[in-house]
């Protein structure tokens, strides 16, 4: 069966959004049960993800890979990338999944669009529209309801893991808007290669790759090179192809999929406790990211 060119973006960008909800689901399953340190998993994410990614590169366009470096304005951006947007997204998601669970973890991480239309409104020094400002109100009404299932006494989560993952929004929320320029410039296979590459090295002085921690068993394994490969490089590569097929507003409304895939597959697969409460929460900031997407400005 012939698929349109529309609906192999479609196909492309779901798929990357349900692959990357679901390496948050198998992060909780290596944390929680098979006894996986965190920064173990990050630096080796980064370190085989980035190294991959250069290869590729590599192969495609030789020169450009280190090109970059050569470049004295792109050098210090790329290295602040690496450092503080890499190695914050990735440690803190993780650690808010450890702490809490991948469902709301991945939800509370997709709080970023709200935290990028308040910063570029106060850089702008613009007044935000009504849609922003009702978008902003139910993030926080959605934020409520997902960390405290509708109970304002109590938390169905840690308060390490609401740290975590409001940690994780305002890292990717960093991640989004600085390396713009960059990604112009260099393409995203190269910067985001050289960021993951520069983080997974960096952050193997906090922990090294050879210092495993947990089980090693068949299940282990097959989580660890489904995070690596299907819920990084393969979903990275997928996303970045749905743009040739489709609009970057629309890949974005698409992308909407992989909290929801994350909680489907949370509360089916590890029996995660997730009430009510937690799906209006959910709903809630899904639908905020919704109409930040379709903000023309």
């Amino acid at each position: 069966m012939a698929f349109s060119a529309r609906s192999k973006g479609m196909i492309m960008v779901l798929s990357s959004a349900i692959f990357w909800g679901g390496s948050g689901v198998v992060a909780q399953f290596l944390f929680q049960q098979q006894g996986v340190s965190v920064e173990w998993l990050v630096t080796v994410r980064l370190l085989f993800s980035g190294l991959i990614l250069l290869c590729l590169a590599a192969m495609k366009e030789p020169g450009l890979v280190f090109a970059i470096w050569k470049d004295r304005f792109s050098r210090l951006p790329l290295l602040l990338l690496s450092i503080i947007g890499m190695i914050g997204v990735q440690y803190t998601f993780f650690a808010a999944i450890e702490s809490g669970n991948a469902a709301t973890a991945t939800v509370l991480q997709y709080l970023a669009p709200v935290l990028v239309v308040l910063y570029i409104t106060f850089r702008s020094k613009s007044k935000p529209s009504t849609k922003e400002i009702v978008a902003v109100l139910l993030s926080v009404l959605g934020t409520f309801f997902l960390v405290t299932g509708g109970n304002p006494f109590a938390l169905t989560i840690s308060s390490l893991s609401v740290f975590w993952g409001l940690s994780s929004a305002v890292a990717l929320a960093f991640y989004t808007v600085y390396p713009i320029e960059l990604l112009k410039r260099w393409g995203a296979v190269v910067v985001i290669g050289w960021a993951m590459t520069l983080g997974g090295l960096g952050f193997s002085f906090v922990h090294s790759p050879w210092e495993y921690e947990g089980m090693l068993n068949v299940p282990t394994v097959a989580g660890v090179l489904f995070v690596i490969i299907f819920g990084t490089l393969i979903a990275f590569y997928l996303y970045s192809e749905s743009l040739h097929y489709l609009k970057p507003s629309e890949t974005s409304l698409l992308a909407c999929v992989e909290p929801l895939s994350a909680v489907f597959l949370s509360v089916v697969v590890l029996h995660v406790d997730f009430g009510i409460g937690e799906w209006v929460g959910t709903l809630c900031i899904i639908t905020t990211v919704l109409m930040l997407s379709r903000v023309k400005k």
